[in-house]
């Protein structure tokens, strides 16, 4: 697995992203029938908040997003996306990984939506996530957080991910997760 980094996203991310966006979603979307080349990309310019986003880059060049905003109950996992060059080689599963390890700590549970049929499900799955509910297009999933006993197995610092002071380990998350600038 490649090196991977955290940074904290800035209004000029934005662009970006909504382009990484429309290109991971691109095939779910057209197999459902709702694929819109505007649309994709404005939806994300239309909820893309910087302080609860994190870019991740390998070598230094941005290839994935992923957004963790805080709600009343829970926090929603939102915008995460990764080059589908880089998928399958386990960047995504250790971001989301230090991610939860957070979220634990805090015992609050995450939720999400996922397209039906995505990949993307079977990586949540994998992390805990349970659905909640579905219709045609999206499934609903949560995870509540993980006994104490379950956290000693948890990945503290995930394998392959940088140890820069932008990334979640070291960047004093608490008590809302939010990255100090």
């Amino acid at each position: 697995m490649a090196d991977w980094e955290l940074r904290l996203a800035s209004v000029a991310d934005v662009e970006a992203v909504a382009e990484l966006r429309a290109v991971v979603l691109r095939p779910d979307l057209v197999r459902l029938g709702r694929y819109d080349k505007q649309r994709v990309r404005q939806r994300l310019r239309d909820g893309f908040t910087p302080a609860h986003t994190w870019m991740i880059e390998v070598g230094g060049a941005l290839v994935g997003c992923v957004a963790l905003r805080p709600a009343k109950d829970a926090y929603w996992l939102e915008h995460f996306y990764l080059d589908p060059d880089l998928q399958g080689r386990g960047i995504g599963s250790a971001v989301l990984s230090r991610l939860l390890e957070r979220c634990d700590r805090e015992d609050a549970a995450v939720r999400l939506n996922v397209l039906q049929g995505s990949s993307a499900r079977r990586l949540y799955e994998r992390h805990g996530f349970t659905i909640e509910t579905e219709d045609d297009v999206d499934v609903f999933m949560v995870r509540h957080p993980s006994s104490p006993g379950d956290r000693d197995h948890s990945v503290g610092s995930s394998p392959g991910g940088s140890s820069s002071s932008s990334s979640p380990a070291r960047s004093g998350l608490h008590p809302r997760l939010r990255f100090a600038p």
